[in-house]
């Protein structure tokens, strides 16, 4: 490939990037002609992945459609530890049989965005399972507690006094380590790994190896528009979301991170990108734009069908105020003496996972019978029928019977 040639992939490289180190390396590694092995690393901590997840493969499908080879490696080996990126306190390990039953989704997942295909899937318990005492060793002694006491969670937890386990501190030299079994030309991952991202270089160094290219892409923040998105801060929405879920929650983010979010998450489309031009000048309505990118984001892991499906559901729910033509049914038995009880029917409905979850979303006023809101726990319900919403989107026709 001709250095003009390398420039031109370096573009594509770097569009909508945060950080790239560097730019005269992968250059040099571009112009041996070669398909570059590009690492990206995901640690199975849940079962499904989310929109904050897209924003680095859909890099990835850019890059893979230039030739390179993508290599997605499933931490399974890393999950036990807990990435302590960001973590103000020691993240619970997660057991074996969690990381595995998380791990078995992924690949499915991702093949909505990536060619399966023609990537690499790995497990890094692949060599870390075969790893001795001795080699874990080696692999500590290339580097420093003061070196890894420089990254910013670390460090302010040392200075506030919050405890570090021993542990912690493999997890970036374990991560390091993969890219040199891995013989990693590129790794790629969020602004927040470039610590870690950075220490894999030094390591390659260590082993011997030409020390990786480092592509970091921004965060995305989830729909509070605050904290960038995670499952825990239930801030995200997961790509294996109902259809209507997608739409509806995309539609919920804030104006002020819009514009964010089409760049980072829309592909490219006349009629949106027009839209996104007529918001940016003040001109257009960003719910018109939230519905472009809804739609596109439901038809990319849904279908063409569940998009115009999603979009009916919004409007009949939440313009026209009604309920949806198809409701799932649930059916209860109403004891002797007394009704059924609404906690239980919430449960039986699956909007709740604990009779506690139940009785909170009660109280708190986010259960409607008959579109009437019920704010008492305790509440019964008699013989009959009944619209049962939890929330804004969740519906569901109850027929208590003798």
């Amino acid at each position: 490939m001709t250095r003009e040639a390398s420039k031109a992939q370096l573009e594509i490289f770097r569009s909508h990037t945060d950080t790239l180190v560097s730019d005269e390396e992968l250059i040099s590694k571009l112009a041996r002609g070669k398909p570059l092995r590009i690492k990206f690393g995901c640690d199975p901590s849940a079962p499904d992945l989310h929109l904050g997840h897209v924003v680095p493969l859909s890099k990835l499908q850019q890059l893979q459609e230039l030739g390179h080879t993508i290599i997605f490696l499933v931490g399974d080996f890393t999950a036990m530890i807990g990435d302590p990126t960001g973590r103000s306190r020691t993240r619970v390990p997660l057991s074996r049989e969690e990381i595995l039953s998380n791990a078995e989704t992924y690949r499915e997942q991702v093949s909505a965005v990536l060619d399966m295909a023609r990537a690499e899937v790995r497990f890094n318990s692949e060599w870390m399972d075969r790893m001795t005492g001795a080699d874990m060793i080696r692999l500590a002694s290339h580097q420093t507690v003061a070196r890894l006491i420089e990254r910013e969670d670390f460090k302010t937890r040392y200075q506030g006094g919050t405890p570090i386990a021993l542990h912690e501190f493999m997890y970036p030299l374990v991560q390091a380590y993969d890219s040199v079994v891995l013989e990693a030309d590129v790794e790629v991952g969020g602004t927040d790994q470039l610590f870690n991202l950075l220490l894999g270089r030094e390591i390659q160094r260590a082993y011997g190896q030409e020390p990786q290219a480092v592509l970091t892409l921004p965060l995305l923040e989830g729909t509070d528009g605050v904290e960038k998105m995670s499952k825990s801060l239930g801030n995200a929405i997961g790509v294996r979301e109902a259809a209507s879920e997608i739409y509806g929650k995309t539609l919920s983010i804030p104006d002020d991170i819009l514009l964010r979010w089409v760049r980072l998450l829309a592909q490219p489309d006349p009629d949106l990108e027009k839209l996104r031009e007529s918001v940016e000048r003040g001109e257009g309505n960003p719910r018109d734009l939230k519905r472009a990118l809804a739609r596109q984001l439901v038809e990319r892991f849904h279908g063409k069908s569940a998009a115009s499906q999603a979009e009916a559901h919004f409007d009949r729910v939440f313009k026209q105020h009604r309920p949806p033509e198809e409701l799932p049914e649930v059916n209860v038995a109403c004891p002797k003496s007394g009704g059924a009880e609404l906690v239980e029917v919430v449960l039986q409905a699956g909007f709740a996972t604990s009779r506690s979850q139940a009785r909170r979303l009660i109280a708190q006023g986010g259960v409607r019978l008959d579109e009437v809101k019920v704010g008492e726990p305790d509440h019964k319900l008699a013989a009959g029928e009944y619209l049962l919403q939890v929330g804004k989107r969740r519906f569901a026709r109850v027929r208590v019977s003798r």
